[in-house]
């Protein structure tokens, strides 16, 4: 029975192929000419019209690729244009139970032939839909078998330490199965450098600014034309992080350490690869497989570290030294609650921290654990902190000059090293200009050009050197001396202004694990957790409300609100700077700071007819009102004659209008030579003018 009808031959005939991978499209030729050759079958069997789809080569059917000559093949089928689809198997038309299924499903409806080199398949009749069936199943449980074996094969070398798809920069691979550190001098101590660094900046980021500011190129790996080729070139983050992270530097073999999630997408299978396991999860890992550029323990301290600078992974970790005065960001714990706090700053600017615990206020709706501002607790950590520093800080002063040393080396080292490869470079290419027939002037003029290029590479090179060398002059024997006397106080080189925030910040959290804060009665209770285990506990009063250390002291006050009974603002300001006295910030007091400390602690402004109801005067009007000068009467107040007032020297001399009504007083006034017998003489009397 002939199962292809003129209805058949009258639509189009589909020649579907494909290969699975680019391996294959490189190595398998004679499979893709097989399937190309079934245009030839298409039209023994009578079509007129064929069409080749090959938009998939390349690409697998497992059902994680996206496909587009698959989905074309499915959207002319819908639209009933495709009498037949030909293919050399069923494995190449799908692997995988829903496109297999759903492909049969619509061809059963619009009446469309599956053929390959077995046979003619109709999917519309139950013998022909079973059959298919069947070899759909025995596809996707060929590609189910194929990929366990690969993976149980692959799992059962890299057991063994002798799986290696690629090889990090800074090992070679000896034999197919074993790797060992690169001999290149100039690579492995580009490597032993990014460790060197991070042990001292302790952040990924700061190695890269250090690096791109030294112009220190690091080596990287290219494949071209399948040879393997190091590049030099300035570093990005990504590449130092990818270094710091890698096992294999630690001297390990690690196999298995990422998994892949699958997730449906637009009713497709989606893979996203790259997902990280921690590291007791990873299928694979031998210690002390090959040499490392760090030990083991120093590899976890660098992962622990990286992990806590994750500025975005919540608020169990450290986190990153930040700007800002908060020395102890990252390090404070509620001892409440349990979670971390945060730093708050004023709004002028990051001038005064404040510690915060709000995580059961944001997830709960409760009201904040605690809060308080960070300078007294700075300084209880501080002075802690500095006693247990003391006893090592000549140790610390011979460290510090090594490590300068050191830092000088390494950069001179770097230079040499490039200088050396740069020489090599521009010798290879004299020599094949040598070699060359000078005739041949377009082959001569291109290798002329290459060697002027690196004999300019070479200059420059040279001079970055002598540069770093005039700029890192050996220290004295003086200079040496003076260091190691400063190391021996550690108190002043800490409170000295060029010793950063973030320099302080750092050696803090190389000390200290962490520290937990409680607060009760108005005593902020901190257990220092050091490095190492040990514990110590600290006792800080809380500041009362409004007392900070801004706040004026009290005598200033008293003596704002005793003048403010009888002085406007204008005089308050006069009498203020003339005594001495300064503001919460040591500034100097004008009439607009005097009006707001007034309106803060609502202290009311001065009346001058409250003061005249009240029964009192000032000098002048007394003078006024007994018909004498200023002068005069100055002297009557001096030697008791008349009761007077005055808040402090050079304030107003406030008079009770009583005091001068009595008879004794005018009589006293109105006999001028008895005043002058009795009033002591006194020259100093300046200041009155002014009042």
């Amino acid at each position: 029975m002939n199962k292809i009808t003129t209805e058949h031959l009258n639509k189009t005939a589909i020649i579907y192929i494909r290969q699975s991978t680019k391996e294959q499209l490189k190595n398998n030729h004679e499979s893709r000419i097989q399937q190309y050759k079934l245009k030839d079958k298409a039209k023994e069997k009578g079509f007129r019209k064929i069409q080749i789809i090959d938009d998939d080569l390349g690409k697998s059917a497992s059902g994680y690729d996206d496909r587009k000559g698959f989905d074309k093949v499915i959207k002319e089928l819908c639209q009933g244009k495709i009498g037949a689809i030909f293919a050399l198997e069923a494995s190449r038309l799908a692997r995988n139970g829903r496109e297999w299924h759903t492909l049969l499903e619509i061809c059963g409806f619009m009446n469309t032939l599956l053929i390959d080199f077995d046979g003619i398949y109709d999917p519309k009749n139950p013998n022909g839909r079973l059959v298919l069936g069947m070899k759909g199943t025995i596809s996707e449980m060929e590609l189910s078998i194929f990929r366990q074996r690969s993976v149980e094969a692959l799992r059962q070398k890299a057991e063994r330490g002798e799986l290696f798809f690629s090889v990090a920069v800074g090992y070679i691979r000896v034999t197919k199965d074993t790797i060992q550190m690169d001999p290149n001098k100039r690579i492995k101590k580009a490597i032993y450098l990014i460790f060197k660094e991070f042990r001292k900046c302790l952040s990924v980021r700061q190695v890269l600014i250090w690096f791109r500011q030294e112009k220190i190129k690091l080596p990287s790996v290219e494949y071209i034309e399948g040879e393997r080729v190091i590049k030099w070139r300035l570093p990005v983050y990504n590449k130092i992080r990818r270094i710091l992270s890698n096992p294999v530097y630690a001297g390990a073999y690690a196999f298995g350490q990422t998994y892949t999630k699958i997730k449906i997408i637009n009713t497709k299978k989606i893979k996203i690869g790259g997902n990280l396991k921690k590291i007791k999860d990873w299928t694979v890992l031998i210690k002390d497989h090959h040499k490392g550029y760090i030990d083991w323990d120093e590899y976890e301290k660098n992962q622990k570290l990286i992990a806590n600078n994750a500025n975005m992974k919540g608020l169990m970790v450290k986190r990153s030294v930040r700007k800002g005065n908060a020395l102890l960001a990252g390090l404070l714990r509620c001892g409440h609650c349990g979670r971390k706090l945060r730093v708050s700053y004023d709004r002028k600017g990051k001038d005064t921290a404040r510690y915060v615990c709000v995580g059961a206020n944001i997830a709960y709706g409760t009201d904040k654990c605690i809060s308080f501002g960070g300078l007294k607790v700075h300084i209880a950590v501080e002075q802690e902190l500095l006693e247990i520093l003391s006893p090592l800080s000549l140790q610390a002063a011979l460290h510090a000059l090594d490590e300068l040393d050191k830092y000088r080396s390494d950069k001179i080292e770097q230079k040499e090293l490039e200088l050396q490869q740069a020489v090599y470079e521009a010798e290879k290419v004299q020599k094949q200009y040598n070699l060359v027939d000078p005739a041949n002037r377009l082959v001569a003029a291109e290798l002329e050009n290459t060697w002027n290029h690196e004999l300019l590479n070479v200059d420059k090179i040279k001079e970055e050197l002598e540069l770093i060398a005039r700029c890192n002059k050996q220290l004295s024997e003086k200079d040496r001396k003076q260091i190691i006397a400063l190391g021996d106080d550690i108190k002043n080189i800490w409170y000295n202004e060029c010793c950063s925030i973030t320099i302080k910040k750092q050696i803090i959290r190389m000390i200290i694990e962490e520290i937990i804060v409680t607060i009760k009665n108005d005593v902020i209770r901190i257990i220092i957790h050091w490095n190492g285990g040990s514990h110590s506990e600290l006792l800080v009063k809380k500041n009362r409300t409004g007392c900070h250390r801004y706040t004026i002291d009290f005598e200033t006050k008293e003596l704002i609100i005793n003048l403010a009974k009888t002085c406007s603002d204008r005089q308050i300001t006069m009498v203020l700077n003339k005594s001495g006295k300064k503001t919460g910030k040591g500034n100097q007091w004008t009439q607009a700071r005097v009006r707001s400390f007034r309106n803060k602690h609502n202290i009311p402004v001065f009346k001058k007819e409250e003061m005249q109801k009240n029964g009192k005067i000032f000098l002048k009007e007394a003078a006024e009102i007994l018909n004498i000068s200023k002068r005069k009467m100055y002297q009557l107040i001096v030697n008791n004659i008349v009761k007077a007032e005055q808040a402090c020297p050079g304030a107003p001399w406030i008079i009770n209008k009583e005091d001068i009504a009595n008879k004794t007083i005018i009589s006293y006034c109105e006999n001028k030579k008895s005043r002058i017998k009795n009033l002591v003489e006194n020259e100093q009397l300046d200041l009155f003018a002014n009042i």
